[in-house]
């Protein structure tokens, strides 16, 4: 199995959280992050997004319940060994100290010169993968998140930009609810 490392930046974009973390309680894969990891996506979904800060408390609590496993604690010894750019160094050392072997980022270029077994992943890259591992688990997390964003009244009760979000499946031969 897949065991991946969600850095900060795909955990900004409020859709892009909702699907990665859908997907993962959807048991297609162990998410995992740090403090530092949830501290910067607190500080740039006040900063950056708007959110007021006991909102974006709030959001770290709700996720570090719903994943009571997804912490990894150790890191901070090993960050110094770490040979890739200096400001990520935190986030692979956290995929080492959880044994992943994918790290989740929009920012590749930072994320080279990884250790042996660990992989940078766009989010798109990614959810493809799992959706190629576990078509029915990753089409079942977007269609009930699809539904639970339903504002339109087209006829299928799904809002036509969440549609949008799935219909690369579709090309994968996935039925969608769109």
């Amino acid at each position: 199995m897949i065991v991946a490392v969600l850095d900060a930046n795909v955990l900004f974009p409020m859709l892009l959280r909702d699907t990665l973390l859908r997907v993962a309680a959807a048991g297609c894969f162990p998410a995992h992050w740090s403090s530092r990891i949830l501290d910067e996506m607190t500080r740039n979904l006040v900063g950056d997004y708007g959110m007021d800060p006991p909102g974006a408390e709030a959001l770290r609590t709700v996720m570090e319940e719903a994943f009571p496993d997804a912490r990894v604690v150790g890191w901070e010894k090993i960050e110094p060994d770490m040979r890739n750019d200096p400001k990520v160094r935190h986030v692979v050392a956290a995929a080492v100290a959880a044994e992943a072997t994918v790290i989740v980022t929009s920012n590749i270029r930072d994320f080279g010169n990884l250790p042996d077994g660990i992989v940078a992943m766009t989010p798109d890259e990614f959810l493809t993968e799992m959706f190629f591992k576990n078509p029915t688990e990753v089409l079942e997390a977007l269609t009930a998140q699809a539904a639970a964003y339903a504002t339109s009244a087209d006829h299928t009760g799904v809002d036509r930009k969440t549609c949008a979000h799935v219909t690369w499946f579709r090309r994968a031969g996935a039925r969608s609810p769109c």
